[in-house]
């Protein structure tokens, strides 16, 4: 007697805990911290749901879950610009090496 037996286990999102909370250590996008859960599937159809035991970081674009201390941290925040060089006509930051507005075209 001969049976064929298709199945598996896999990991799902259940839910996202924090958009962007790093990098993907595979492709280097950006990774979620999710709650995940894993699913038993016989033959495609899942039959079996359980939740996982700690929250996990998930690249959306690689589907690869990784523990977050394996995630190198976020980029700090911009500084603000405190001496800038602003247009006189529109207001606009302006890098000050140029002679005329990008946004205007106003001379400076």
């Amino acid at each position: 007697m001969f049976f064929f037996f298709v199945g598996g286990l896999e990991q799902q999102v259940r839910q996202v805990l924090k958009t962007g909370a790093g990098k993907c250590i595979n492709c280097g996008s950006r990774a979620d911290l999710v709650e995940y859960e894993k699913v038993l599937k016989l033959f495609f159809v899942p039959v079996l749901r359980w939740p996982g035991k700690e929250p996990l970081m998930h690249c959306p674009g690689c589907s690869l879950f990784f523990p977050p201390a394996a995630a190198p941290p976020p980029p700090p925040p911009p500084e603000p610009l405190l001496d800038v060089l602003r247009c006189s006509s529109c207001g606009q930051p302006v890098d000050s090496n140029f002679r005329f507005c990008p946004f205007c075209g106003s001379a400076l």
